[in-house]
């Protein structure tokens, strides 16, 4: 059984103001999570998306564009297999953190070996 887990790589999606005009106002939170795992991939081009075990994501607002286990939609729209699981939690202001946490002792208990977590919300 494992007992350590590391972060091998942080990115973080671009930024806008939360308005109705903001500079992202147009993109769905799910592309930016696509994004991101389209990112890890380039970076990492040795991984082998079907040794990805689960996508953890804290979402604040799962409603609307951000609702329906975004997780696993980002999964599937990013092309990972079908075997990759998809979760996302809600502790309000801290739910990407959460996440890391919750991928974290995923891997430290023996349950899963690689996971990618974060957090995404959409203000606009």
């Amino acid at each position: 059984m494992s007992t350590e887990a590391y972060v091998y790589d942080a990115i973080r999606t671009p930024r806008g103001r939360g308005k109705a005009n903001g500079a992202l106002h147009g993109t769905k939170p799910v592309d930016l999570v696509v994004g991101l795992i389209h990112e890890i991939r380039a970076r990492f081009p040795g991984l082998d998306p079907a040794a990805v075990d689960d996508i953890v994501l804290g979402v604040v607002g799962p409603v609307g564009d951000q609702g329906s286990d975004i997780a696993r939609i980002a999964a599937i729209a990013a092309g990972l297999p079908d075997t990759v699981a998809g979760v996302q939690e809600n502790r309000f202001c801290a739910s990407g953190l959460e996440a890391v946490n919750m991928a974290a002792m995923k891997v430290r208990s023996g349950w899963e070996d690689l996971v990618l977590a974060g957090g995404v919300e959409s203000m606009s």
